[in-house]
């Protein structure tokens, strides 16, 4: 299938390293958007990591959540600094679009937001899409940005959302305690039981986990999408499926 507006998710465990942003990571993704406009690819970015990029430069309790917010106020200019000089090796305009999962609830809002996605992707921007981390405490508390991830991808008529984790796709379990799980590299729905998991993120600032992945997945499966969890650590697998249609590992999720 030729997919031609992708919405990229990009976690926190991708985006740092060492309690540090890691910019030569950043860079190869700007690389890879690079290539998916010249193949005509229209891409969207929903970006995780400004609590993280706040803690690298003013070292707050990360437990209470009014810090939380505040590190992500810190971080999110820091951050959207480091897209830009990256994306400007590649002579791309990136913006930024600050959200709360609230803003869908309004047919209005959401609207007005689609439009201006519209207008920038037309002019060849690459819209950087972040919550708005310091009014919208949910996000903080579970989601990460999967679930805005997905709605992102519904409501601005995205034909694919990519999520760039630290694990490489969905097992039929958890990879890091069962040497014999197995990656699934198709699922075709997914169950109320599978959605009942604990949240368990493996990294210090990230707030989801497989479920909240599996929580975006379901939500575009039962609007007719699409879902493809791969590593960010490893490019190969997004830029195949993407550029010549052949899935070499992660897993999609389709009906």
């Amino acid at each position: 299938m030729v997919y031609k507006r992708v919405v990229i998710k990009i976690g926190t465990a991708v985006l740092t390293e060492n309690g540090s942003l890691a910019e030569e990571r950043i860079e190869k993704i700007a690389n890879f958007v690079a290539n998916l406009k010249k193949a005509n690819i229209d891409v969207i970015i929903v970006t995780s990591g400004a609590v993280s990029a706040g803690f690298s430069k003013v070292q707050l309790d990360k437990k209470i959540l009014a810090n939380r917010q505040a590190l992500a106020s810190i971080g999110q200019p820091y951050l959207m600094s480091v897209y830009r000089n990256k994306f400007d090796k590649f002579n791309i305009t990136i913006s930024q679009i600050l959200i709360i999962e609230a803003d869908f609830d309004s047919r209005k809002r959401t609207e007005n937001a689609k439009n201006t996605v519209n207008v920038l992707l037309s002019n060849g921007v690459v819209p950087i899409i972040n919550e708005n981390d310091t009014v919208a405490t949910e996000e903080l508390a579970f989601g990460d940005n999967d679930q805005l991830s997905a709605h992102s991808t519904f409501y601005f008529n995205s034909n694919l959302l990519i999520i760039l984790s630290d694990i490489d796709g969905y097992y039929n379990k958890n990879p890091r305690i069962y040497n014999d799980a197995i990656l699934q590299t198709r699922i075709y729905s997914v169950s109320d039981e599978e959605l009942d998991q604990t949240v368990s993120p493996n990294n210090a600032f990230a707030t989801g986990g497989i479920v909240t992945k599996l929580k975006s997945a379901k939500f575009l499966l039962d609007r007719g999408g699409a879902m493809l969890l791969a590593s960010g650590f490893d490019l190969q697998t997004v830029e195949k499926f993407l550029l010549e249609n052949e899935q070499i590992s992660g897993t999609l999720f389709k009906a």
